[in-house]
């Protein structure tokens, strides 16, 4: 190898036309790579007279300087050429993009709000498996495999295991919870439940509960009362009034339907009420002795109560909403109504 070979690669880099990014990677590779041009000169200085290696490595150096500073020259000019372009586009004097900001979903606004009342009197809250197993979403409940109230569940039954249900009520919560605690107890459990029904704009298989308890020595059914009359009085305003219709139900005796005056019309009737001017929200009663027994809490110590009600029920009075399907139907349009409710 010659110097004037070398004169003649220096002028050859010099020349070499670097128009993008991706000729000045040729670049690159051909000359200062690991494969490149001048790396295998230097292999080549070994072959070189003695005399001449000297001058060869400097004018070798040299050429490698050359080089590497034509490659970052190119390479600082396009770097800027890119800032520029990118600076270009952007319009500092646009107004800034309205945040889409996010909306609480109705069932949790009215869950939460439900929790909170029933928080500032006293009430823990207990949470449980939506899969349970026969005991507790049945059994334990006063609900025997031969009792006709299973019937009127609806149950989602796992085909693999005919005693594991999807949870038809949270009262299997308060079986837990009376499994574990001793009294006196006082907790509500809010929760997904889900029943085998048809679905329309009245009913849905998927819906939300939110059930109390209550146990302790000399409790009663005027403290049951009471309780749903402060709760109903913090969630509808301070003039709705409540009045109990006897009913049925397999875990509590006496048991009764909730209704609250309409706070619609205020009682004097309207579509809301069907012209009752009352409106139905849930359903309570005295704990039945034997659930207490089942839950292995002495019935001659201790009474309670328990009421459910459903949180749908409630939204869809509270919100005027005709059809429960819109809860679960993720329509944005229907949840950015609710944007400036908290």
């Amino acid at each position: 190898m010659e110097l004037s070979e070398l004169e003649n690669i220096a002028q050859e880099i010099e020349a070499y036309s670097i128009e993008s990014t991706e000729t000045l990677e040729a670049f690159r590779i051909k000359y200062i790579g690991s494969k490149g041009l001048i790396k295998g000169l230097f292999k080549e200085i070994k072959n070189v007279a003695p005399e001449e290696r000297k001058a060869f490595g400097q004018k070798l150096n040299a050429l490698k300087n050359l080089a590497e500073d034509r490659h970052k020259t190119q390479q600082n000019s396009f770097s800027t050429d890119n800032k520029k372009a990118t600076k270009s586009t952007e319009d500092w004097t646009r107004p800034a993009e309205e945040a889409n900001l996010g909306s609480r979903h109705p069932v949790s606004l009215v869950m939460n709000q439900m929790v909170e009342i029933f928080r500032t009197i006293g009430f823990g809250i207990s949470e449980g498996p939506e899969i349970e197993d026969d005991w507790h979403n049945f059994t334990a409940l006063n609900i025997p495999k031969d009792h006709p109230a299973r019937d009127m569940q609806d149950t989602f039954f796992l085909s693999k295991d005919p005693d594991t249900v999807l949870r038809t009520h949270t009262s299997s919560v308060q079986v837990r919870v009376m499994e574990k605690e001793d009294p006196p107890i006082r907790t509500i459990s809010p929760g997904r439940v889900y029943r085998n029904e048809t679905i329309s704009a009245r009913a849905h298989c998927i819906f939300h509960q939110v059930e109390g308890l209550y146990i302790d020595k000399s409790v009663s059914f005027a403290d049951l009362k009471q309780t749903l009359y402060y709760f109903a009085t913090q969630m509808f305003g301070e003039k709705t009034k409540i009045r109990f219709r006897p009913s049925y139900f397999p875990f509590t005796e006496p048991s009764a339907e909730m209704d609250i005056s309409c706070f619609f019309c205020e009682g004097a009737g309207c579509n809301i009420c069907k012209k009752t001017g009352w409106v139905e929200i849930g359903g309570c009663g005295m704990v039945d002795p034997a659930v207490l027994s089942n839950c292995n809490i002495d019935p001659e110590k201790y009474t309670g109560f328990a009421f459910g009600m459903g949180v749908e029920r409630i939204a869809m009075l509270k919100y005027q909403i005709n059809d429960i399907r819109l809860f679960f139907e993720n329509d944005i349009r229907f949840i950015q109504q609710f944007k400036s409710v908290r």
